[in-house]
């Protein structure tokens, strides 16, 4: 169950192979890897509550003069303005027959199982000199044809593979395999975000090189992918001139937790009445050390800022690989000497 909204997390699949979700809310997957040995795992990201006869799991609504409704642990749902909010409580959600603290609770464990995975996930990425990006927006923002374009643009320089993330189809995926990189499909079913098991079954199948860069096309939602850590280096939030301008503040988390906002679809600025400043700005008042890059995936206009970033990022990655490795030789060096004088002496 995701913490945000409760969806199902449905069966995940990942290119014709079945992620089974049980009972107990755990995810299990049998996935090749590239040396031929099975690869299990348990997934993070998915929980299940259930109502019981001896009311364990309760909620008691109230009907009260200032149109509050409370439930067992202090939440409230204002009537205020003409608009009810429910993001008042501890959990800062709302699930109907759910407590505030059980929510908590699922959360906490939901998150914690995930950045366990995600910190599996993370290290390989460390190891192998990986500058992983979590390509997060809104359904229509443009991410695969920039994907798509950006590929294009750097494969002859960078060794690249894609993640795709949707509820269905591979129709993502087959588009990034006619640029010539290898791409995974990953279908959520009824799961609204990828989690970092997800990512991690699927790194075991696509192999990524070692000082590659690894692009992660999310399921298109402003909500959800804030919450999960995919063992990324970075989230890239990406809004097109055709959405509102007030997208950041309507989706605050999202904006926060992103490190870029790629401002995509300029081309159509004399077309539309997007204001271009004021989303910048709305942008920078939810998170003020948000880098912000316009683009058009169509032009091309844009580009060359946005390819600088991934090359630096990609060289930064690798560099501190090599000082990972050189310094893991000196540690070495050191003991294999501290050895030597112990036997001398």
């Amino acid at each position: 169950m995701c913490t945000t909204c409760g969806c199902a997390a449905g069966e995940a699949r990942i290119e014709g192979e079945n992620l089974h979700t049980h009972e107990d809310g755990t995810t299990h997957s049998h996935a090749s890897n590239k040396s031929g040995m099975t690869y299990t795992a348990v997934a993070a990201g998915h929980s299940h509550s259930h109502r019981h006869a001896d009311g364990s799991v309760h909620v008691h609504s109230h009907d009260h003069a200032d149109t509050a409704v409370h439930d067992d642990d202090g939440a409230h749902a204002h009537d205020h303005e003409g608009a009810m909010h429910y993001g008042h409580g501890p959990a800062g959600a709302h699930a109907p027959g759910m407590t505030q603290s059980r929510m908590v609770q699922i959360e906490r464990d939901i998150l914690s199982k995930n950045d366990g995975y995600a910190a599996q996930n993370r290290a390989r990425f460390d190891e192998q000199g990986i500058f992983a990006l979590n390509l997060v927006s809104s359904p229509g923002s443009g991410k695969t044809t920039l994907l798509c374009r950006t590929i294009e643009a750097l494969k002859s320089k960078l060794s690249i593979a894609v993640v795709e993330g949707d509820q269905q189809t591979s129709h993502d995926a087959e588009r990034i395999r006619t640029t010539g990189v290898p791409a995974l499909q990953i279908n959520t079913g009824k799961g609204c975000h990828l989690d970092a098991f997800m990512v991690g079954a699927a790194l075991q199948k696509l192999a990524p090189a070692d000082d590659s860069l690894l692009l992660i096309e999310n399921v298109g939602n402003l909500v959800c992918p804030a919450a999960f850590d995919l063992g990324e280096a970075h989230k890239v939030a990406i809004l097109s001139v055709t959405e509102g301008e007030d997208k950041p503040l309507k989706y605050p988390d999202m904006f926060r937790a992103a490190s870029l906002m790629l401002l995509n679809k300029i081309d159509l600025l004399p077309y539309v009445s997007f204001k271009l400043d004021l989303a910048i700005e709305y942008a920078r008042r939810v998170n003020p050390e948000l880098q912000v890059i316009q683009v058009s995936a169509t032009t091309g206009e844009g580009f060359d800022a946005w390819l600088a970033w991934l090359e630096a990022g990609c060289a930064g990655r690798q560099t501190r690989k090599q000082e990972t490795v050189a310094s893991l030789k000196r540690r070495i060096a050191e003991l294999e000497a501290q050895v030597s004088a112990s036997v001398r002496g």
